[in-house]
């Protein structure tokens, strides 16, 4: 496929977007194209992605939080190929050496007691769990969560997450749900009753336009959960595992969740790979029926060496350090462009490498993306906060990539600038 001529090439494009608009997602399909970004992504390596021709982007969308340890790492790779060699599914019927090996790992590296872990495919499969765990548990109903949440697009996961325009097409959703606005403990102390079985809360909201808590907002969530006997289910899918700086977000906080729900990098941008985490005390609700939840697919061999060697690779290679510390430099860069383009970027925020750019109107933000498009670098705007531009690289991203990155957004947001002049006259 490599030795493919471009004419080859060409045409492999115009079929795949003609399949998009027949067989696919025609909506999807008009988008990429009013973005003008009509090529077929063909491998990647790093914090980069390749297209069919060979022209190399940096990604900094990152597959949305899923290539923490980068495209491709190597050692994740070789024990996948093995792997799938060997035994890639489950029985269902046998014990599974590999899903026990991780959820032993997890149990070593999540924070406080959490020590049972179930594995599925997917964020919204862990939250969907975690949100019947916590039913099972408490033998409660209601879920409280925040405006500008976001926990995946399944009907329980969508209904506790907090953007009308996802929510309304599908009602009735769960009944039994409440949306309190984020950082407001005025708010959740009304909300969480005798009837609560979970407080559910993204620690960084990441699609509501990178929110960090204020220093006290988890602390005080977690306290009135104690208090009122709910739980605290965190979501540290696109948080966790070294995005923040930390293993975990809630780890600045000095909070420790009842559940713990986790997805996207731990499958080390490799394999599918969810889980949701929780104590024995509350695990103890499963046992009467072992299978009361299950997953076909889930916790399968192949998704489970790359799961185990992600978190050697996170720890060995001290990766969660390495975002901090890249973070720290990528923050304050971005600081000096806002002051240097005041009228365009109203806020700059975040936490290790998952920054947001908050734009003055979601027509500049999307302008944004494409011009950096065009200087081959990808970036996409939160789905809960269209004027936020998310930079959410691999976590290995260099420093030389970083600045690349930045003298690409100072050129967009000169174009931006001279379109947004030119538009007010």
């Amino acid at each position: 496929m490599e030795n493919l001529s471009v004419e080859e090439k060409r045409r492999i494009v115009e079929e795949t977007i003609e399949k998009y608009m027949k067989y696919l997602n025609p909506g999807l399909a008009r988008l990429y194209k009013f973005a003008n970004l009509t090529t077929v992504e063909w491998r990647g390596e790093g914090a980069k992605v390749f297209d069919i021709f060979g022209e190399a982007y940096i990604d900094c969308i990152g597959g949305f939080g899923v290539f923490n340890v980068g495209r491709n790492h190597p050692r994740v790779v070789e024990r996948v190929i093995e792997q799938l060699q060997r035994l890639p599914l489950s029985s269902r019927t046998l014990f599974n050496k590999h899903q026990a090996d991780l959820a032993e790992m997890l149990a070593a590296i999540t924070p406080g007691n959490l020590q049972y872990s179930f594995f599925c495919n997917s964020g919204a499969e862990a939250v969907e769990g975690a949100l019947k765990l916590a039913r099972l548990y408490t033998k409660r109903k209601k879920f409280v969560s925040a405006l500008g949440g976001f926990h995946g697009k399944t009907f329980g996961a969508l209904s506790v997450s907090g953007r009308d325009v996802y929510k309304k097409p599908f009602e009735p959703l769960l009944p039994g749900t409440e949306q309190v606005p984020f950082n407001d403990l005025k708010a959740m102390e009304r909300a969480v009753d005798e009837d609560t079985a979970a407080v559910i809360l993204e620690p960084i909201q990441g699609e509501g336009g990178v929110i960090l808590p204020s220093s006290e907002y988890l602390k005080g969530v977690r306290e009135i959960c104690t208090r009122k006997g709910a739980l605290l289910i965190l979501d540290e899918v696109q948080t966790g595992l070294g995005r923040t700086g930390k293993m975990f977000a809630c780890e600045h906080y000095g909070v420790v969740p009842d559940i713990l729900t986790l997805a996207k990098g731990l499958g080390g941008g490799v394999v599918p790979l969810g889980a949701f985490v929780s104590t024995a005390e509350i695990w103890q609700v499963f046992e009467d029926n072992p299978l009361i939840h299950s997953s076909t697919m889930g916790g399968n061999p192949l998704s489970c060496v790359a799961g185990i060697e992600t978190l050697k690779v996170l720890q060995e290679e001290d990766i969660p350090a390495q975002a901090a510390a890249k973070g720290a430099y990528l923050l304050e860069k971005l600081e000096e462009l806002q002051r240097e383009f005041p009228e365009i970027i109203q806020e700059v925020r975040g936490l290790g490498l998952l920054i947001g750019v908050e734009l003055f109107d979601a027509d500049a933000a999307s302008l944004l993306a494409m011009e950096m498009a065009q200087r081959k670098v990808l970036v996409a705007y939160t789905l809960n906060n269209p004027r936020v531009i998310r930079l959410e690289p691999p976590l290995t991203i260099t420093r030389e990539e970083i600045d690349t990155v930045l003298s690409a957004l100072y050129d967009a947001l000169r174009g931006v600038q001279a379109i947004v002049q030119e538009v007010r006259g």
